[in-house]
């Protein structure tokens, strides 16, 4: 049985005109994966829409595996992120405007998820490979960790998600945007090894699916 891989990138903000996460995430929209075909969808770069967005997109698509990316300048290489924490301490506004202090993404809610990639193992695969890639401990706490957050808490807390897995590859800026960057062309090149690593480990032996702290 066939089932999707949906990718998530986020709309241009800041002042961008263009957000690589996205540029990725689309490049790879309708390639088939060990398979599985890939589902791109764009989120937008605003706390609470963006997870009312992706939450209907688990809804439609029910999917084997999600990936959300997300833009980190600053970063030259592929950042597999480790832990998603319970809290929004936008360091700017985002573009609707909002910019929550110190609030809780989901009140109530565990501290701190773990993702479920197997990142571990993709890191080797995409080193491999040639591609600069690291495990990330931190996916900062704007939007992306809005996002993070609310992903593995969906998939945590909803029946019909309890196979699906998932978590967030931070991507570096274009050349276009300034330095450090990665091409485009290796980006996507990095997230399609990284997919299909995802869909043939189902866990890296020293990290537990889904814990939660």
């Amino acid at each position: 049985m066939t089932q999707k891989i949906l990718l998530t990138g986020f709309d241009a903000f800041g002042g961008a005109s263009l957000n690589p996460s996205w540029l990725a995430a689309r490049a790879l929209h309708g390639r088939q994966v060990l398979g599985h075909t890939v589902v791109a969808a764009q989120l937008p770069t605003e706390f609470d829409t963006s997870l009312k967005t992706l939450n209907a997109l688990l809804k439609q698509h029910r999917p084997a595996l999600v990936i959300c990316l997300g833009q980190a300048g600053g970063r030259s290489a592929l950042s597999l992120e480790r832990v998603a924490i319970n809290v929004n301490d936008a360091p700017m506004a985002d573009n609707a405007g909002a910019q929550p202090v110190d609030t809780a993404v989901k009140p109530g809610a565990p501290a701190a998820y773990f993702t479920s990639l197997p990142i571990k193992a993709m890191l080797a695969a995409l080193r491999a490979e040639g591609v600069a890639a690291e495990v990330s401990q931190t996916a900062g706490t704007f939007v992306c960790n809005h996002v993070f957050y609310g992903l593995m808490h969906a998939l945590a807390t909803r029946r019909e998600l309890k196979h699906t897995r998932g978590g967030f590859i931070h991507v570096p800026w274009l050349p276009e945007q300034g330095t450090p960057s990665m091409p485009l062309d290796e980006i996507v090149r990095g997230l399609r090894l990284a997919v299909r690593c995802a869909m043939q480990v189902e866990q890296d032996a020293t990290l537990g699916a889904g814990a939660t702290n």
